[in-house]
């Protein structure tokens, strides 16, 4: 797959189906992991960007609190079994984490990453809301803000000889990262702070658990 190197953060963002060739719905069914980018994974220096598993029990309400799920849309069954899938495979092919996994702090995104790797190595990281109110009303100022501040934070290198994992929220379509599917997986290798990143590959969990 085409590597897109990202430097102008917002233009390059809002651009990424495009510069791929691609629409977001082939993107997905792009072939599982190549053995070269396996490797890679395996020697670290990735950010696995991870949209939490199925969520379609409750709704998100108005005003809901972060604390009290029952305000919250939160993980099926479907989507517990996602999670606990996507852990399972992500250490069945001996992919380096490093600790902790970062999640939004919906119960969905912190569910999705306590049940893929326990709960003592998540911490709650509250930027990641902001790719859920990049869905709102924003102003084309306040999506701009988020978009370059996100691009930011996706070129900063890991520690050494692991990959960090973060669960967050699919973008809008066409949008920053654009649609991922629950469980959807976005790697992207950051090139250091003020030089960019690159979109190695999108996948989905089917995709994942098929890598031998």
């Amino acid at each position: 797959m085409k590597k897109i190197v990202c430097k102008g953060p917002l233009a390059l963002l809002l651009l990424f189906p495009l510069l791929m060739g691609l629409s977001i719905e082939n993107a997905a069914k792009a072939a599982p992991i190549s053995p070269d980018l396996l490797n890679s994974l395996r020697q670290g220096g990735y950010i696995l960007y991870v949209r939490h598993g199925e969520a379609d029990v409750g709704q998100d309400q108005p005003g809901l609190a972060f604390s009290d799920c029952s305000t919250q849309r939160n993980l099926s069954e479907t989507g517990k079994r996602q999670a606990v899938d996507f852990g399972n495979t992500i250490r069945r092919l001996r992919i380096p984490v490093q600790y902790p996994v970062l999640a939004s702090p919906f119960c969905r995104t912190r569910e999705t990453a306590q049940l893929a790797f326990g709960a003592d190595p998540v911490r709650v990281d509250p930027f990641w809301i902001n790719i859920y109110n990049l869905g709102g009303h924003l102003s084309l100022a306040e999506q701009d803000r988020i978009l370059n501040e996100t691009a930011a934070v996706l070129e900063k290198q890991p520690a050494a000889r692991v990959n960090q994992v973060i669960v967050s929220h699919s973008f809008p379509q066409g949008v920053g990262l654009g649609d991922i599917p629950y469980l959807g997986t976005v790697i992207i290798k950051p090139l250091g702070t003020g030089r960019g990143y690159e979109v190695v590959g999108r996948y989905i969990l089917a995709e994942l658990m098929n890598t031998r």
